[in-house]
């Protein structure tokens, strides 16, 4: 039997899964990130931790494939982080690091573009081979599929899908240090920005009203028990979302538009009002586009680093 690892690298904790080459997840598990002195520890302390793996489970190297990993920040088609905004890494060669510390072959992608291609293996995606993955969090990601394999592009930047210009007219600035960007609306702390706006200019009663504290949860609550302006604030969410894929479609025409991440959790009514302001603005030969909601939770990023070295 042959085997892979698939590791998701996080700033709290790096996920871990071992794999059969079919995809079949044998077992998975976490270990702490070592952040501290710019992160020196995550490394070995993975190779630590698969070495123990193989030594309870007694498969040797020769039986292992590879292992795959996603970092958060762009990688290069060598396997190279030019900085990390939450592991403490500046330019660390991750591939030939890892491969020094384990003897075995290292393929390396940025998280989004990763779990992506776990939810195309194994996932929402599952059978086809051009599929664009939103994850609605935090911030936005995204992750961009192409004959399956993951859009990387000349700085390990492909599929930056948050970062968009959906607003030439707004006046705040993004986390990234521009303005209008996708995922100032659009991500889970977009929208509660967009409820703050929206019930500070209208005076009509709402549930929100009565929340200490209106996250993105608590929107998508009010909307299901039919509040005005809950639909209002996820009206101009899915205007915002639903365009920018439209635009995206045109360019690299996916057969599937996954959504992900924590906000995704609201369900398929989340999908009525992206779909609805896709079509609306889509180009003709993308409109049957098909929208779903991610299948692999937290285990997307394992399965899609997995994936990675065995393509």
């Amino acid at each position: 039997m042959k085997y892979c690892f698939g590791v998701d690298i996080g700033g709290t904790t790096v996920k871990m899964g071992l794999f059969q080459i079919d995809g079949v997840l044998l077992e998975k598990w976490e270990i702490p990130s070592h952040t501290e002195n710019e992160g020196a520890a995550i490394l070995p302390d993975v190779a630590a931790s698969i070495e123990e793996l193989c030594e309870k489970k007694k498969i040797a190297k020769d039986q292992i494939e590879g292992v795959g990993i996603g970092v958060p920040a762009p990688v290069t088609e060598v396997g190279i982080v030019q900085n990390t905004a939450n592991l403490g890494w500046g330019y660390k060669e991750v591939k030939k690091e890892m491969e020094e510390l384990t003897g075995l072959k290292v393929r390396l992608g940025n998280d989004a573009n990763v779990a992506a291609l776990g939810e195309m293996w194994l996932g929402a995606g599952k059978g086809e081979k051009n599929i664009v993955m939103v994850t609605l969090g935090t911030g936005v990601g995204g992750g961009v599929i192409l004959e399956g394999h993951p859009l990387v592009g000349t700085n390990g930047a492909g599929g930056e899908i948050g970062h968009i210009c959906v607003n030439e007219t707004e006046t705040e600035t993004c986390g990234c240090g521009k303005k209008g960007c996708l995922e100032q609306y659009a991500s889970a702390t977009g929208i509660a920005r967009l409820a703050a706006l929206r019930l500070e200019k209208d005076a009509k009663s709402s549930l929100l009203r009565s929340q200490e504290h209106v996250d993105a949860k608590a929107v998508f609550d009010a909307l299901k028990a039919q509040d005005e302006i809950a639909e209002e604030i996820v009206e101009e969410f899915g205007k915002y979302l639903g365009h920018a894929l439209a635009n995206i479609a045109v360019v690299v025409d996916p057969a599937v538009i996954v959504i992900g991440g924590g906000v995704s959790k609201a369900g398929e009514i989340l999908l009525d009002y992206i779909v609805k302001n896709y079509r609306a603005n889509a180009f003709f030969a993308n409109q049957d586009v098909q929208f779903k909601l991610a299948e692999l939770g937290n285990d997307a990023g394992i399965c899609g680093a997995a994936k990675l070295i065995l393509d």
